[in-house]
């Protein structure tokens, strides 16, 4: 099978069924800043030691893969409800933030992103499913969107922020303290 099919090259590509939109249709950005957020979850998955920390990057990444494919699965295809994701990862990620965040000092200042490579890494991934987040909004007000989805990206821009703060203490790096103009 060839990489390359060349069905692409006048600016369109296609959902799950066929029905061929634009490559800069708002589903495709939401798709794309998905696959994005997934790629920087893998960049800091190749960073961590802590087998929990990297099993759970792991389960988010196939998380991230099928909420790709319920984005570009149309609510009128066939199979649609197979493609559909469920609440369960949901529920998943608020166990492992309760879970992560017995083991941090608690929040007293606002921190900056960045620390040890890792933690810097999964900072920039909340802000991209940050992104995705709006961008799948921003597709829902238009067209049919599961919104689990929605609830999903949410809880996982809070789990990635857990994440950074889990990786940069036990790898006893300090968090970048917000200093404000006024203290400074």
């Amino acid at each position: 099978m060839k990489i390359y099919t060349k069905f692409g090259d006048s600016g369109e590509t296609a959902l799950y069924g066929g029905t061929r939109i634009g490559k800069d249709a708002p589903r495709i950005e939401a798709i794309g800043t998905v696959d994005e957020l997934n790629a920087y979850i893998g960049y800091a998955q190749t960073l961590s030691d802590d087998t929990d920390l990297s099993d759970l990057m792991a389960q988010i990444q196939n998380h991230l893969f099928a909420v790709g494919a319920d984005l570009a699965t149309p609510a009128t295809h066939t199979k649609a409800s197979e493609f559909r994701i469920l609440k369960d990862f949901t529920t998943v990620m608020e166990t492992a933030i309760d879970t992560l965040s017995v083991e941090l000092p608690p929040l007293t200042h606002f921190i900056l992103p960045g620390g040890c490579t890792a933690g810097a890494i999964l900072h920039i991934a909340r802000v991209v499913c940050r992104r995705s987040e709006r961008c799948v909004v921003r597709l829902a007000r238009d067209e049919d969107v599961n919104p689990e989805i929605i609830r999903s990206l949410n809880r996982l821009s809070d789990l990635l922020f857990v994440l950074a703060r889990t990786v940069n203490y036990r790898a006893q790096t300090p968090e970048p303290i917000w200093k404000s103009q006024s203290n400074s």
